[in-house]
């Protein structure tokens, strides 16, 4: 193994397609997650011990330097759409970055790959984006070379967009359509991310340098809402009735869904869905990168199939 790379947070959705590809490059890979017994599922993706699991809260220094210490690059994953009790935005999106860049200046870290959100910004009206872009600046303080990722709604098998509507068009006669459904967005697929990630760390090679540098992570084409809902349904197979729902009525249910444990909807959230989610062409993305982005309908039907009526074996 030449390098190893330290992944934090890595047993979501990115993470895994992230652990996948870099465990190609002849890597060792070090994760820290909360619960490493649930994580196993990422043992078989490298050689007998090249994936090491870690169990722990990276939000403690100890726990987070322990990793850090003896890698040569990191990669930060950590990052939630909602708050609980015991995760915060504050804690995860704008002061973990900042000392996982300190420690990595500690130690002499070659590389750190971060992965923000198109639309951080510190006006922003959603806390979640706002921690974003405080996330970028205290990394970028305390590591300037450091490597920032912005990724759009990101797809793929696993993902928790078109899955989690496509399970909705299932059971429920339609589908909401926040606003109007007129929220553009520029879906990004996930293995596109990974392979940013990858490039970042001096993996692959580049057609620009990305040290010290943002990338603004999208696919080829913007949808609006109501566009992607209709391309749901027209992968599944299924015909629903698209149904607008103005925010304020989504605000005012989001309130009451964000008394239960694990709310589907918070007041944050709507706050996002008044925002279009696309890429600034004044930044460099996965082309600057040396990456073509793959359409959405090349990827989609792959794992939709699977909810149409009958399943994917259907006739």
């Amino acid at each position: 193994m030449e390098k190893t790379i330290a992944v934090i947070g890595g047993s979501g959705f990115v993470g895994r397609a992230t652990i996948e590809l870099i465990a190609k490059h002849n890597t060792r890979i070090v994760v820290l997650c909360r619960n490493a017994e649930r994580a196993k599922y990422l043992k078989p993706m490298g050689v007998v011990g090249q994936i090491t699991l870690v169990s722990g809260d990276a939000c403690e220094d100890e726990t987070l330097e322990r990793v850090i210490a003896s890698a040569d690059a990191v990669v930060n994953l950590v990052g939630i759409l909602a708050e609980t009790r015991n995760q915060k935005f504050s804690a995860l999106q704008a002061e973990l970055p900042g000392r996982i860049g300190a420690m990595a200046a500690k130690h002499d870290i070659k590389n750190v790959v971060h992965i923000s959100a198109i639309g951080a910004s510190v006006t922003s009206r959603s806390v979640y984006s706002r921690t974003k872009a405080a996330g970028e600046a205290a990394l970028i303080s305390a590591f300037p070379r450091a490597v920032i990722l912005r990724p759009s709604i990101v797809f793929g098998t696993a993902d928790n967009f078109f899955n989690r509507f496509a399970g909705m068009a299932m059971l429920a006669p339609a589908l909401p359509l926040p606003g109007g459904g007129g929220m553009l967005m520029q879906p990004v697929y996930v293995g596109d991310v990974a392979a940013a990630i990858a490039a970042g760390l001096g993996l692959t090679k580049t057609r620009k340098k990305m040290e010290g540098k943002i990338f603004e992570l999208a696919g080829p084409n913007i949808f609006s809402f109501r566009q992607l809902m209709q391309m749901t349904l027209s992968n599944i197979k299924r015909r629903r009735l698209l149904m607008p729902v103005p925010l304020w009525m989504m605000r005012c249910g989001a309130v009451f869904a964000g008394l239960l444990p694990n709310p589907p909807l918070t007041v944050d959230q709507v706050r996002l869905l008044a925002s279009d989610n696309v890429a600034d062409p004044l930044r460099p993305g996965l082309s600057e990168i040396g990456i073509t982005p793959t359409p959405v309908d090349t990827i989609l039907p792959q794992y939709l199939a699977r909810f149409r009526p009958g399943g994917l074996f259907k006739r």
